[in-house]
């Protein structure tokens, strides 16, 4: 390709918005563009990297013996509603309504679709196991979309999904998956770190998340100090705290006068005690008719993930003004555990709770606390409705297995899921066993986010001059840079070793524009071209040209009659040293 053809509107100015180096980057060197908040069109050269990372992705996809398909991006809502997930992704789905008065949504993923298609063509288990995958776009409707398209509304995912017959069979589709994404991030050049992950919305028993290690990304990677046990923050188990010492007299219950006083931070300030000391009293609404209590500890935060598997796996959220008043017979802010064992259908305690001997915490009295409140004498620690577990994200001074945490960031790139039968049974996707007994499929799902890979493989690799990007997902992999346009010479020899790197095979970038050296140099940096082939009138009249890796700080001369054999094995070396570093 030619550059003075091409459409690469590289600018100098960071853009305001962005906010990390992956969003100001493919900015700047006109991979994309904004559209809205949350939407990016992608130029000429973010989409021959996209479009390389999915014939990676494909090849991986298609060797594993995943077969592609497509699936539509509008999907009813009455399928959603048949598993629920309508309320589970709530306000994340992008809906509408057509002009029939059909409620839809644009796909924010497709275990529905892909399990109402399976249920209505598959009936026999000679017909399993079977993996269906598209590479389609997908829509969420983000909050606060941000980071450019590492958490945006529009995007390109990968998704795969297996049915199989019985658990074995679960398992090799799901390991099969497991080490396609292991060989597909690597031939994309990304370092990864493979953790144990919640399963969230999508159910079942069993997840891993890939994650690019990288200061900017969302996700936070918990791993012991020995790297025996990972897992992201919504998985990660710590080690029950021990009983805290009860040495002291207890004193009995104090109910203190704490008028307005109703979050943490104030209760804190107003009586002299520490969050440590402080029992938050939650209560949530559980599926359509339960409500729960959940107690932590004041200086942790409650894990959705962890406390939504404690509930059974059914959509919950904060409860309202209306039931906490029900509830606790107090206003918002002043709910505490006495008393309500008996008045909801879950009282889940974390291990923190049950390990403290006395604590503060609301009154169940508008403008009220308590202090002194003694675990398991003045609310239970056992019973029916009593559950104690692990309902907290971890902190740094948490173990696991004894051993100490700790926290890094990362961005996550793909998740592989055992959904088991949550769709199948409910959707109607079964088959008849050897013996003729109707069964349902054990289902696994597989995502991958494509503009991810992108943008991660920037975030981790670019420099105060650019983008330095990965040679199998790279724009071009070489570029050839003649620097003086008005010698015949240099044109003329820039242009054979241009045609011959063409018919070599090389995916090569000529820039032709007349323009001053240093634009080209900056640009080629910018867009981040893995290696550069630059043809100049002083290194031609000795017979040479000069090549550089984008990471070399200095370029090397070679006799221009070697240059086109030396670049392509230079390219051929690149391309050995990503496999080997996967």
């Amino acid at each position: 390709m030619r550059y003075s053809q091409m459409f690469i509107p590289t600018v100098k100015e960071i853009p305001a918005e962005a906010e990390i180096p992956s969003h100001r980057l493919m900015i700047r060197a006109g991979f994309i563009r904004k559209l809205a908040s949350g939407t990016y069109s992608y130029l000429p050269l973010g989409w021959r990297s996209l479009l390389k990372i999915v014939n990676i992705v494909r090849q991986e996809m298609n060797a594993a013996g995943a077969q592609e398909i497509s699936m539509p991006i509008i999907q009813p809502m009455e399928l959603w509603a048949k598993t629920g997930r309508d309320k589970d992704y709530g306000e994340t789905m992008c809906r509408f309504t057509d002009r029939h008065g059909r409620e839809g949504a644009l796909a924010p993923t497709a275990e529905e679709v892909v399990t109402s298609l399976v249920a209505a063509d598959i009936s026999s288990y000679k017909q399993l196991p079977i993996n269906l995958y598209q590479i389609n776009t997908k829509f969420r409707d983000e909050f606060r979309p941000r980071f450019g398209v590492l958490r945006s509304r529009e995007f390109l995912m990968k998704d795969a999904y297996s049915f199989n017959t019985d658990a074995n069979s679960l398992n090799e589709s799901y390991q099969q998956m497991y080490e396609a994404y292991r060989r597909i991030f690597s031939r994309c050049g990304l370092p990864f770190l493979i953790v144990e992950a919640e399963t969230g919305e999508m159910g079942g028993s069993q997840s891993h998340q890939f994650t690019v290690p990288c200061e900017t990304g969302e996700d936070i990677i918990v791993q012991t100090d020995d790297l025996s046990y990972a897992a992201n923050l919504e998985k990660a188990e710590v080690d029950p705290l021990p009983r805290e010492d009860a040495s002291a007299d207890i004193e009995p219950l104090e109910e203190v006068h704490t008028p307005g006083v109703g979050t943490i931070e104030d209760v804190c300030a107003f009586l002299g005690t520490q969050p440590a000391q402080m029992i938050k009293t939650l209560i949530y609404e559980v599926g359509e008719t339960q409500t729960a209590v959940c107690l932590i500890r004041g200086d942790h935060e409650v894990n959705n993930e962890k406390l939504t598997q404690v509930c059974g796996g059914v959509h919950i959220e904060l409860a309202d003004e209306k039931t906490i008043r029900e509830v606790s017979g107090a206003a918002v802010g002043f709910a505490g555990p006495m008393g309500l064992a008996g008045k909801v259908d879950k009282l889940i305690i974390d291990h923190a709770i049950a390990a403290m001997i006395t604590g503060v915490t609301g009154a169940n009295k508008t403008d009220y606390h308590v202090r002194n409140v003694v675990p398991g004498r003045d609310f239970p620690l056992e019973g029916g409705n009593v559950v104690i577990a692990d309902v907290r994200n971890a902190t740094q001074s948490d173990t696991h297995g004894g051993k100490k945490l700790l926290f890094t960031r990362g961005i996550e790139v793909g998740q592989v899921f055992k959904l088991g039968t949550k769709y199948s049974e409910l959707l109607g996707a079964k088959f008849d066993d050897e013996t003729g007994a109707d069964k349902p499929c054990l289902m696994g799902c597989y995502g991958i986010g494509i503009n991810r890979i992108l943008a991660a493989a920037i975030e981790i690799g670019n420099d105060e001059k650019g983008c330095i990007l990965p040679i199998s997902i790279a724009p071009f992999e070489i570029e050839v840079l003649p620097i003086n346009n008005d010698s015949p010479d240099v044109v003329a020899e820039a242009e054979r070793i241009y045609r011959q790197l063409v018919e070599a095979g090389a995916d090569v970038l000529l820039d032709d524009r007349n323009a001053r050296p240093g634009v080209k140099f900056n640009d080629a940096d910018l867009i981040g071209v893995p290696l550069r082939l630059v043809v100049g009138d002083r290194s031609l009249r000795e017979g040479d040209v000069e090549i550089k890796r984008r990471r070399e700080p200095k370029p090397t001369a070679t006799p221009a009659s070697e240059a086109v054999a030396k670049a392509m094995e230079i390219i051929d070396q690149m391309k050995q040293e990503l496999l080997a570093s996967g």
